[in-house]
């Protein structure tokens, strides 16, 4: 099992987390943002990864803290579950539909840390949660997973459901990139490292 746990604390926020690549979708997640919950078990669920994660963060000034730590954590936890990455897929594009909305996520296991997001439109908050916060979640992750990361709107309307549509496919392109492909030997790079 390719799995990890982390204990991330800060003046900010403390955070508890276990991570599998290799799961059923299982998840236990208490960040105390409630949408972002519910985005991280729809990732959990659509990517095949077990997660249980616990945050407490500085909330009485804002969710920014909260969210960003949570990616860099998880960032953290799925670079240091694949390992030496040998044998795994290590690209995927994934084009997911919510209702009206319709967004693109594509992914490299490349070992450098690159970040793209065109997602125009939406409203400033969904419930109490601050939408711009979506963007500074996979900023997080991208860095600290070391993984070259694109999101694109291709369109939508409803806030919630562009976003939902992003982290499904996120779940859904990580699962892809970092499945193990018995035809590839060694680490998929003609370098020889990623």
């Amino acid at each position: 099992m390719r799995k990890q746990s982390i204990q991330r604390t800060t003046s900010e926020t403390s955070i508890d987390l276990s991570f599998s690549v290799d799961g059923d979708g299982s998840s236990v997640i208490d960040s105390r943002v409630g949408f972002l919950d519910h985005m991280l078990t729809l990732m959990s669920r659509h990517g095949l990864f077990d997660m249980e994660l616990s945050c407490k963060g500085d909330l009485e000034v804002d969710q920014h803290h909260t969210v960003e730590d949570i990616g860099i954590a998880l960032g953290q936890a799925f670079n240091e579950a694949l390992g030496t990455k040998e044998g795994i897929t290590r690209y995927a594009t994934v084009t997911t539909p919510m209702d009206e909305s319709l967004s693109t996520v594509s992914i490299d296991i490349s070992g450098r840390p690159y970040f793209v997001y065109h997602v125009e439109g939406l409203k400033d908050k969904v419930g109490n949660f601050d939408t711009e916060l979506v963007e500074e979640f996979f900023q997080a992750f991208a860095s600290n997973a070391k993984v070259t990361l694109h999101i694109n709107l291709l369109y939508g309307r409803n806030t919630h459901h562009i976003i939902e549509s992003i982290f499904k496919g996120f779940g859904r392109a990580l699962d892809q990139a970092s499945a193990q492909n018995p035809r590839i030997k060694g680490v998929p790079s003609t370098k020889g490292s990623l």
